[in-house]
């Protein structure tokens, strides 16, 4: 189901991601989500392409997501 704000994201998001990174998160979520309507798998498919989106911009860091240099 699409997330109207970030308080209602995965507690594994955002427990994880700074702040910045939850919103690109929930974009590209929300985006996926109504691209893929009628597909089974819809949510699967939303949810790795937020993550997908995410890593565009941030990078894994220890235990830490930290903005990409540019």
């Amino acid at each position: 189901m699409p997330y109207r704000v970030n308080a209602e994201l995965p507690d594994g998001v955002r427990s994880r991601l700074p702040e910045h990174a939850q919103d690109i998160f929930r974009a590209a979520f929300n985006n996926a989500y109504a691209s893929h309507r009628g597909d089974p798998r819809q949510e699967e498919a939303a949810h790795r392409i937020a993550w997908a989106a995410v890593k565009r911009v941030y990078v894994k860091a220890g235990d830490r997501w930290i903005h990409r240099p540019d």
